[in-house]
């Protein structure tokens, strides 16, 4: 680079002596310019004999690593190999001396000095001889020692350029790795530590290392074997199940299926899709994890990464906060008493009680027509505000805290020819945004069974329904029941498979749908429980612990167990002579149940509906629960609670309650004479400490976290070190890398529900209320809310 110094200050020339100051100018500039080229031409010739002194060090030093290398007696451990010094000696040495020898000649500097101008701003040092020396080497070399990629190594032309002022200076990174490496070994050039270093062939470990680094291999090794002909057997009947069930295929046949083709390979599927010395990400005997995490190892080996299914949503809310939310969503809220509106009631009370997540209940708001119809003693509401007071105060007095979580109303509309309570509109929509995270669906195939919004799946990080009533058994009851329950089972199948993760049932009575297990996730009011206690320690002081006899209690519809209780006193009625029952319940089928049962001469008395807990029934001994309809009997855990005897059918419904001594089952009429009489000549045997943490929520939220998964997903924010954590992340991690089909048909079923539901005509033919696709300007003013066609406009679905 030319400096320009700036000229003596001078005063300024007079006018007469304008042509000597000029020739004086002249003669200054000339002198300044030779001086100017006398300085760029010795530091050009300085920094060539440089490179010359250089490029002879660089020589030597190959020729003492030559040297070394013959005298084989003083390798160490770590010397190179015969086949990379003979590459050395035989093939880089010359091209090296050549380039030494090009470089260092006299009148180099010469050529370079004629070809300086200000437009030819470059020079270029070809190492094209050098590049085609090692890249011959690579290609001829073993492919294991990653040299190769592909089968091709590829190698741009090696240039050092120099460039004129304004421009970029360009260079390939191997040429930088390259200048690195002669400059560290210029460094080491000059102290003692380089004929160590060469006897240790470090510099041809260096070498290797750089050609490693150009032709990286993928993050798996190339040896994993690809699938084979019963793997992908296996993943096709696997993923077929949903399909083989509807064909009348069970989920055991298939899952034997499966195991029968992976079974005796079992043990080598890890071995095979992981590099040697790599843990396995999950262990265990589950041969659908290992299968899984064969097809993601195949496919990471060949570069393959999955983003999700065609209708994942990528706005999920974001989790990297330690505060989670679950959003409670469920068919049914007080004053009516149902399971559906006390035990979700229930679970988010004790959810909250935890405090390490927040906890919305979304529970559906009537109008006032509607309350009239459902809510007994002529209870109603003219505001959610005062329907959520209510709630709340029901709930402190039975559970004793205060329950730290958020109330809100989505519409409703009741059915009378279903007895329930369907949505009006997109329900989902109630939840925001920033509170989409984990959301429990009580019914899940109620909810979404006209349900026409956004997908729970996609909103949602996860999804977890909870199953309570046994619709089949109901819709049997009813008209051409064989038919309808046909549909109905499918419809079941198909909105739980999409809309949900995971989908807890109650008991085996329930309808058994994908991604299900069995597990009783309720426990009862702690009300209860301090009956149980009160009356033991009632027993304890020698009084008459039950001064009545039995009773049965639920809402007065046949399907509530109605039916069957009139038929077993009928058919006994002569073994139960003298026995008095008395029941107590409200409900549509009332006036016709109390005249069948008037109509047989039974000895029932029937009473108007009250709370299981209302004092006038602390006294009765015995609970009988005919029922065949029940999922899991609220009335049965809370009267076991009591410490009270309880008759019931050997039905599934009851398997949770079997562990108890005091629940008697019969399979027969006869067996029912034999167990009630049983029960009403003993006592019944007090509650251990067990028993009762068995029957109470805080052990039902416990089975909840963990049948449900959210006590791992959950762990995942509080603990990033928590080893279950770890490996539900490793799940998450599989789970995107393999393009399961699964995931692809749920969403497919997703959209086409969406679709179907779209169309107020086939609403209406599934049995859907006209006009719930959208809420009605009644909710609009209930919940201040925008009217349906500003939420929703005619162009759109």
């Amino acid at each position: 680079m030319i400096n320009f110094r700036p000229s003596e200050t001078r005063p300024p020339p007079s006018p007469s002596s304008s042509a000597v100051v000029s020739a004086v100018t002249a003669e200054k500039a000339f002198s300044f310019i030779s001086k100017g080229w006398r300085e760029v031409k010795d530091s050009t010739e300085a920094d060539l004999q440089l490179m010359k002194d250089r490029a002879n060090s660089f020589n030597k030093e190959f020729e003492n690593f030559l040297t070394s290398a013959s005298r084989s007696s003083s390798f160490p451990v770590t010397t190179a190999a015969p086949a990379e010094i003979e590459f050395v000696r035989k093939k880089l040495q010359p091209k090296l001396t050549e380039f030494r020898r090009a470089y260092s000649s006299p009148d180099f500097s010469k050529r370079v000095l004629e070809k300086w101008s200000p437009s030819k701003a470059k020079i270029r040092i070809d190492l094209s001889a050098i590049r085609n020396a090692i890249v011959s080497e690579v290609e001829e070399g073993d492919g294991d020692d990653g040299y190769r990629f592909g089968g091709r190594t590829r190698v741009r032309d090696f240039s050092w350029e120099w460039k004129g002022e304004g421009e970029v200076e360009k260079s390939w990174e191997p040429i930088r790795a390259l200048k690195k490496r002669l400059r560290e070994l210029e460094r080491r050039s000059s102290s003692s530590e380089i004929i160590e270093g060469l006897k240790n062939s470090e510099l041809v470990e260096k070498v290797k290392a750089s050609l490693k680094a150009i032709c990286k291999e993928p993050e798996y090794s190339k040896e994993v074997p690809p699938l084979d002909f019963q793997e992908l057997l296996a993943c096709l009947v696997r993923q077929s199940g949903p399909f083989l069930d509807h064909l009348g295929v069970k989920r055991d046949v298939s899952d034997k299926v499966v195991e029968s083709l992976c079974g005796k390979r079992k043990n080598q599927l890890l071995l095979r899709s992981f590099p040697e010395g790599e843990p396995s990400i999950l262990e265990g005997d589950n041969i659908n994890d290992e299968l899984d995490l064969r097809l993601a190892s195949v496919l990471q080996s060949t570069g393959h990464h999955y983003e999700g299914g065609l209708w994942d949503d990528l706005t999920k809310r974001d989790t990297s906060d330690r505060k989670r939310h679950v959003a409670i969503v469920t068919t049914a809220s007080l004053p009516w008493m149902t399971g559906t509106a006390v035990n979700p009631l229930f679970r988010a009370a004790y959810l909250a009680k935890s405090q390490k997540q927040s906890v919305t209940l979304l529970v559906p708001w009537l109008t006032r027509t509607d309350q009239e119809l459902v809510y007994p003693n002529n209870i109603t509401f003219s505001s959610p505000e005062e329907q959520e007071v209510y709630i709340r105060d029901w709930l402190k007095e039975r559970v004793g805290f205060n329950a730290d979580f958020k109330i809100s109303f989505y519409p409703g509309k009741f059915q009378k020819e279903r007895r329930s309570i369907l949505p009006a509109g997109d329900t989902s929509q109630f939840i925001s945004s920033k509170d989409a995270d984990i959301a429990i669906l009580e019914e899940p195939e109620h909810l979404n069974w006209y349900h026409h919004g956004k997908r729970w799946t996609d909103k949602f990080n996860h999804v977890v329904g909870v199953v309570h009533t046994n619709y089949l058994e109901y819709i049997k009851r009813e008209k051409n029941g064989a038919l309808q329950a046909f549909f109905v089972k499918h419809i079941n199948n198909w909105v739980t498979r999409a809309y949900c993760d995971k989908v807890l049932r109650l008991s085996a009575a329930t309808q058994d749908l994908p991604k299900s297990v069995i597990c009783n996730v309720h426990g009862v009011n702690p009300k209860f429980l301090e009956i149980g206690e009160r009356m033991s320690a009632v027993k304890e002081d020698g009084e008459q612990k039950f001064s009545k006899g039995a009773y049965f209690l639920g809402k007065m519809v046949w399907a509530k167990g109605y039916r069957e209780l009139i038929d077993l006193l009928s058919k006994q009625k002569n073994d139960l002579n003298g026995f008095k029952l008395d029941v107590y319940g409200n409900g549509e089928d009332a006036h016709e149940v109390q005249s069948t049962a008037k109509k047989l001469d039974l000895n029932v008395n029937f009473m108007k509906g009250r709370d299981h807990a209302d004092d006038s029934l602390h006294d009765y001994k015995v609970f009988i629960n005919p029922s065949l309809s029940d999922v899991l009997c609220t009335a049965t855990a809370e009267a076991l609670a009591m410490g009270k005897f309880v008759v019931c059918a050997d039905h599934p419904s009851n398997d949770f309650f079997r562990a108890f001594p005091n629940c008697l089952t019969y399979k027969t009429p006869e067996e029912f004479v034999n167990k009630l009489n049983e029960a009403m000549s003993s006592d019944p045997h007090p509650l251990t400490p067990e028993q009762r943490y068995n029957l109470s929520w805080e052990a039902a939220t416990q089975r909840f976290m963990e049948y449900s998964d959210l006590d791992k997903i959950l762990n995942m924010s509080y603990n990033g070190d928590n080893s279950e954590s770890n490996k539900v992340s490793a799940s998450v991690r599989k789970s995107k890398s393999v393009p399961n089909l699964t995931s692809v048909v749920d969403g497919g079923l997703a959209f086409a529900h969406y679709c179907l539901t779209g169309n107020e005509f086939l609403r209406q033919c599934t049995g859907a209320v006209p006009g719930t696709r959208d809420y009605s300007m009644q909710h609009c003013k209930d919940l201040h809310l925008l009217p349906p066609q500003v939420e929703n406009p005619v162009y759109g679905w």
